[in-house]
C-alpha cells in the first residue's frame, strides 16, 4: 500500500525519508513541491534526483480527497464538498474579503458533540479525519483557487472550524496545523490559524505547551446551567474549568485574547441578564466576542435573535469595555455559514458516549 505522503508534517517526512535511505533536504524540498507548488506528480520535482522521484513512484502517492462537487455563493464564498470514502464526504469553505482570505477547515466526519444549535453535530459522528485528509482540504483549496508560491495570500487565514471538533482529533490536527505553520510548505503566521474548541480542557492545555496558535472557544452560554443544554461536553468541563484553561492559554498564546463564539438564539441566550453574566464570567479572561446570528437549518428548534437584539446585546458587552464584532452571515444560500455544515456522514456510533470518552 503506497503511503500517502501529505499524512506527514516535515518531522514525519524526515523520519520516513530516513527509513527509504535519503538525505534529510530531499524532505524539505518534497515539501515545497507538494505544498507550495501543489504539486502531486514525482516525475516533474525537477530538482530531485531521479532515483528519488522512481523509489517515491513505486512507494508513496501524493492523494488529497477527491472533489464530489463545488457551490458558489453571490457573496463569493465558495463551498467543496470533499470525500472521504465509504459513502463520507466533508465541507471546506473559502470566505473572501476585502483583505484577507479565510479558508474554514474540517477535523472529523461529523461530530460526536450534539451541540443543539449546530447542524453537523445532528447528523452524528462517523470518524476523525487523517492529516492528509486536513492538510489536503488547504491543499486542495490552492489549487483549485490557483495559487501559486508568488500568489501565496489568496488564503491569507486557516480556521478549523469546519465539521468536527479538532481538539478531539488533537495528534493529526496539530500535525495539520504544523504543516500551515511550515515555512517550507504554507508558511501562515501562528496569529492567522485559528483553533476552534467547544472546551475540552486537558486538549486546551496540550495546545498551549506543543502548539500554541490563536484559540477560538464556542462559548454560547453565559452559565454552566444553559451551556448543559446548548454544548452538552460543558457537563464534563463547566465554565469554571473553561476560563482558568483560558487563562492559562493566554500565557503562550500569539494574540493577548481569546475570541469567545457565541451564537445568537432568539429567546434563549440573548436577554440582558445573559449579557450581565457574561461580562461576570470573563472578566479575568483577555477577550474578544464574536456574536454570529444563528443560521437556521431544518427542524433545527431555534431562530436567529432580531438585529435589533443583537445589537443592544453587543452595546451591553462593549459598555463594559469588551471588544465586541457581530459575524456577517456569508454563504447562507449554499448552507456555508457558521453551523450549517453537514457534509455525508454514515453515523457509526453513539456519539454523546464517544465525545465523553475521547474527551476524558
Amino acid at each position: 500500500m503506497p503511503v500517502n505522503l501529505l499524512d506527514f508534517d516535515q518531522q514525519g517526512l524526515l523520519a520516513y525519508f530516513q527509513e527509504i535511505g535519503e538525505k534529510p533536504f530531499r524532505a524539505r524540498q518534497l515539501l515545497r513541491w507538494i505544498h507550495q507548488f501543489g504539486e502531486s506528480d514525482f516525475a516533474k520535482m525537477s530538482d530531485l534526483a531521479k532515483s528519488l522521484r522512481a523509489k517515491l513512484s513505486e512507494s508513496a502517492v501524493v492523494e488529497p480527497p477527491r472533489l464530489i462537487s463545488e457551490q458558489q455563493s453571490c457573496d463569493g464564498t465558495r463551498k467543496w464538498l470533499l470525500d472521504v470514502g465509504v459513502g463520507n464526504g466533508v465541507e471546506t469553505v473559502f470566505i473572501p474579503e476585502n483583505e484577507r482570505g479565510t479558508l474554514c477547515v474540517s477535523t472529523q466526519v461529523g461530530c460526536a458533540l450534539e451541540c443543539s444549535f449546530c447542524s453537523t453535530g445532528r447528523q452524528g459522528f462517523n470518524r476523525n479525519l487523517t492529516v492528509a485528509e486536513i492538510i489536503g482540504q488547504l491543499w486542495w483549496a490552492n489549487k483549485a483557487l490557483g495559487c501559486t508560491p508568488r500568489n501565496e495570500r489568496v488564503i491569507s487565514n486557516v480556521v478549523l472550524m469546519g465539521m468536527g471538533e479538532p481538539l478531539l482529533n488533537y495528534d493529526n490536527t496539530v500535525a495539520a496545523v504544523n504543516l500551515m505553520l511550515d515555512d517550507y510548505a504554507y508558511g501562515l503566521s501562528r496569529r492567522r490559524v485559528t483553533v476552534s474548541t467547544s472546551g475540552i480542557v486537558p486538549a486546551v492545555d496540550r495546545l498551549r505547551e506543543e502548539c500554541p496558535v490563536a484559540l477560538a472557544v464556542s462559548l454560547h452560554a453565559s452559565n454552566d446551567a444553559l451551556r448543559d443544554q446548548l454544548v452538552p461536553i460543558n457537563r464534563k468541563y463547566p465554565l469554571a474549568e473553561l476560563m482558568a484553561a483560558c487563562r492559562r492559554y493566554i500565557e503562550k498564546a500569539p494574540r493577548d485574547f481569546i475570541t469567545f463564539e457565541y451564537v445568537m438564539l432568539d429567546g434563549v441566550n440573548d436577554t440582558p441578564a445573559h449579557a450581565r453574566e457574561l461580562i461576570e464570567l470573563t472578566q479575568d479572561v483577555p477577550c474578544k466576542f464574536n456574536l454570529i446570528p444563528f443560521n437556521p437549518f431544518p427542524q433545527g428548534g431555534y431562530e436567529r435573535s432580531s438585529a435589533d437584539n443583537i445589537r443592544r446585546f453587543a452595546e451591553s458587552l462593549m459598555r463594559a469595555g469588551l471588544v465586541v464584532t457581530t459575524r456577517k452571515t456569508r454563504g447562507d444560500d449554499i448552507d456555508a455559514a457558521c453551523g450549517q455544515l453537514a457534509g455525508k456522514v454514515r453515523d457509526k456510533t453513539r456519539r454523546g458516549e464517544h465525545a465523553l470518552k475521547e474527551a476524558a
